[in-house]
């Protein structure tokens, strides 16, 4: 029902059902997808993913906060000293990072692991202590600064790490994700098995499967006296902010797409040619492109639609 020429923005799956787009294309439609904003320094104000993982990270706290039958901070009271809630991050993108300086905020110990060396300043200067795997930084990280899926020995020895920190943990927030692929499964049943009666989970990966292998997305279950919670959607639960923030990620790629009230299909741009998946009547994403059979496309050129 879309009328051609239609610039349809959103959230699109680009690593969904590449027919969607094969159809966009075919009605002529401009579809730019928010997943694809690069992580650079310009591109930050449309950052969808960002501001969202931002909500995910702090709300995953507050989960974990209500099912623990804990205090999260250290307390001296007149029946003693109650011990700080320990807490670990797994994955420290923007919502793992979110998730440490809440749970500091409130008095937690934190402890963070992700397989990126650089971002042990990051996690060190929230006053978290950092979890490290010795990984070289190509072989974890993508030219885009999004993790990188690893061989099976660096999982192997990950799962190790994880493992031996998780049973010290009193909470655990996994927020681990490699774009396009299925979440790594880095909390085995064996490990929540062994981890301390009362724990939690909290998997901000249910959505692509789960980080812990016991997850059922979109549930709270317990299962060996482990509560396991995988929200969907999470960033509803904050609708306030979550949409103020979408909102300004959105008028933000408006504004570049239509800097004068027109748009201008500058695809030299390079957040431009990032984020516009069909247009011209063909799809633009190389990705997409393969798995429909298509041809690499030809060189970016510079287009303009009313």
């Amino acid at each position: 029902m879309l009328v051609k020429g239609t610039v349809l923005i959103g959230l699109l799956q680009p690593s969904g059902d590449p027919a969607l787009f094969q159809q966009l294309a075919d009605r002529e439609i401009i579809a730019c997808s928010m997943e694809l904003v690069p992580r650079t320094t310009r591109a930050q104000l449309m950052d969808a993913l960002s501001s969202q993982s931002t909500v995910a990270g702090y709300k995953a706290v507050l989960l974990a906060a209500n099912a623990l039958q804990k205090f999260f901070p250290m307390l001296m009271t007149a029946a003693g000293t109650v011990r700080p809630a320990r807490v670990l991050v797994i994955g420290a993108g923007v919502a793992g990072l979110q998730a440490i300086a809440t749970a500091r905020r409130i008095g937690a110990v934190v402890e963070a692991f992700d397989t990126r060396p650089v971002v042990k300043e990051q996690v060190q200067s929230l006053g978290a202590t950092f979890v490290e795997l010795d990984v070289h930084l190509e072989d974890a990280q993508d030219a885009g600064g999004y993790a990188r899926e690893l061989s099976d020995r660096h999982i192997k020895r990950e799962k190790e790490l994880i493992h031996k920190h998780a049973l010290q943990a009193d909470v655990i927030i996994t927020t681990a994700l490699v774009p396009g692929k299925p979440a790594p499964v880095l909390l085995s049943a064996d490990t929540v098995k062994e981890m301390r009666p009362g724990s939690v989970i909290v998997d901000l990966a249910g959505e692509q499967g789960g980080n812990c292998e016991l997850t059922v997305p979109g549930e709270t279950i317990v299962t060996h006296d482990v509560t396991i919670i995988a929200p969907l959607q999470i960033s509803s639960d904050l609708a306030y902010h979550a949409s103020q923030m979408y909102a300004k990620n959105i008028s933000s790629l408006v504004v570049l797409l239509a800097p004068k009230g027109e748009l201008n299909l500058n695809f030299g741009d390079d957040i431009i040619d990032a984020v516009v998946i069909t247009a011209n009547g063909e799809v633009r994403h190389e990705a997409t492109r393969r798995r429909l059979g298509l041809e690499p496309l030809k060189s970016p050129t510079v287009g303009s639609a009313k």
